[in-house]
C-alpha cells in the first residue's frame, strides 16, 4: 500500500510539473510572438510614414546608414523590435534598422509579377469571374483595405478593386484585414 501511495504522489507531482512547463512554454512562444517595445505582434507588414527613410545597419542613429527609402506608403515588414527602432525587411529581402515614428500602421501592399512585363489583374468582385477594372504593373502600390484570406479590396491612384491577395507583398498568405 506504501508503494502504491508513493507512485500515485509521484505521478501527480510529475503531472503537475509537467502542466506547469506546459504553460511556461505556452506564455514563452507569446512573448516572443509579441514585440518587446510595442506589444504588438512579430512579424507584422507597415508601411514607410516618411518620403524619405534612413535604414541603419544597427538600432541607432550612430550606425551606418545602408538604405535610403524615397516612397513613402512603400510595405515593409517589421521582423524585430529594440526600444524606439523597429528592424525591417522590404520585398527585396534587405533588412536594417528604421526609427519606429517614421512607420505607419496604415496597411499597404506592393503588387507582384513573376516578370517585369506582366500585368497583374483587378477585378470589379473578390472573383476572377468579374470584370478587370485595371492591370497594374509589378511595383505598384495602394493602399488595402480589407482581405478575406485569398482576396484584397485595393486601391491607389487611380484605380480600386479586387486582387488575389498571392499578388501582395504586404499582406500574409491567408491573413483577413479587416
Amino acid at each position: 500500500m506504501k508503494h502504491a501511495t508513493r507512485v500515485l504522489f509521484m505521478t501527480v507531482v510529475i503531472a503537475v510539473a509537467a502542466g506547469m512547463a506546459a504553460d511556461m512554454v505556452a506564455d514563452m512562444a507569446r512573448a516572443e510572438t509579441l514585440g518587446s517595445a510595442s506589444g504588438l505582434p512579430i512579424p507584422r507588414f507597415v508601411s514607410l510614414k516618411a518620403d524619405k527613410v534612413n535604414m541603419h545597419i544597427g538600432p541607432a542613429k550612430t550606425y551606418e546608414v545602408k538604405w535610403l527609402y524615397q516612397r513613402a506608403g512603400l510595405p515593409v515588414e517589421i521582423t524585430a523590435e529594440f526600444e524606439n527602432w523597429r528592424r525591417i525587411r522590404d520585398a527585396d529581402g534587405t533588412e536594417g534598422w528604421v526609427y519606429h515614428s517614421l512607420l505607419s500602421g496604415r496597411r499597404t501592399g506592393m503588387v507582384m509579377a513573376k516578370s517585369k512585363d506582366e500585368l497583374i489583374p483587378l477585378y470589379d468582385g473578390a472573383d476572377v469571374e468579374s470584370g478587370v477594372v485595371a492591370r497594374l504593373e509589378r511595383g505598384v502600390i495602394g493602399v488595402v483595405k480589407r482581405c478575406s484570406g485569398s482576396w484584397c479590396y485595393f486601391n491607389g491612384r487611380g484605380f480600386e478593386g479586387w486582387i488575389q491577395q498571392f499578388r501582395l507583398w504586404g499582406v500574409y498568405p491567408n491573413e483577413k484585414v479587416d
